[in-house]
């Protein structure tokens, strides 16, 4: 038995019947167990801002940590508009405060991307001009391109669920690019995972949605390799791909 231990966004009604839905069939060598921290608003304010102190998600780590957990990740995206540095020291005061790895939904993306050998990528979010502007920007301090990217203009976290899916294939397609290598879909509050699939093949390139990539990299994370299917390319790579070896090779999935 593997135990993933999620924080998760108060607000947020997505990524626990997604998550349960992807892991569903590795159970019961695989369970998932919750907790939330206040947020509810996305923005660059202060007010936002303070949701994300590392208090909150040390606190949360412990709750979680008294179940024994095997990996704790932080569903949750902030770490990708305040910065890599901010989710890393985050995942440091976790592992110390319980003794189990921990990692993010920033940091899992960020791991995507290696293990494809991306630098060009589109980035789709619901979020405010601002916030995706600062994404770019984090990005780039990482060495990534955005070559396109479009955002929605929300900023209340409970609004990014009601998105219809038509929605999100229309921001995915105006934020794509010929040059871009991957698509990233960057919110844990957002209907996008099970779009995937289908983005993928409209697009012909992997997309990278922000709760898979939580859910991929805490599965590997606690040595769990299995390809696991309708879920986007990611899941269909069973091996963690090191440097000697090279990138992984993106495939369309059929049928």
């Amino acid at each position: 038995m593997r135990r993933l231990g999620i924080i998760t966004p108060s607000s947020n009604s997505v990524l626990e019947p997604t998550t349960i839905a992807v892991t569903s069939p590795l159970y019961p060598r695989v369970s998932t167990h919750y907790t939330r921290i206040e947020v509810k608003t996305i923005s660059l304010e202060a007010e936002s801002l303070a949701h994300f102190e590392v208090q909150h998600f040390v606190r949360a780590a412990q709750l979680l940590a008294d179940a024994r957990m095997d990996v704790i990740a932080w569903n949750g995206t902030a770490g990708a508009w305040q910065g890599i540095a901010s989710d890393t020291a985050m995942c440091e005061a976790i592992t110390q405060a319980t003794g189990i790895p921990a990692t993010t939904s920033t940091l899992a993306q960020l791991q995507a991307f290696e293990q494809y050998g991306i630098s060009r990528c589109a980035l789709a979010v619901p979020y405010l001009t601002s916030v995706r502007d600062a994404i770019v920007r984090t990005f780039a301090s990482r060495g990534l391109v955005c070559a396109g990217s479009a955002a929605l203009e929300i900023s209340t976290n409970a609004a990014f669920a009601e998105v219809p899916a038509a929605t999100i294939r229309e921001l995915v397609a105006r934020a794509d690019r010929p040059d871009a290598e991957a698509m990233a879909i960057i919110c844990t509050n957002l209907p996008a995972a099970w779009l995937v699939t289908e983005l993928e093949q409209t697009h012909a390139k992997p997309v990278f949605d922000s709760t898979l990539v939580t859910i991929w990299h805490a599965l590997r994370l606690a040595g769990l390799h299995d390809v696991l299917d309708g879920w986007g390319d990611l899941f269909r790579h069973p091996l963690e791909v090191g440097p000697a070896r090279g990138p992984v090779r993106f495939t369309l999935e059929r049928g």
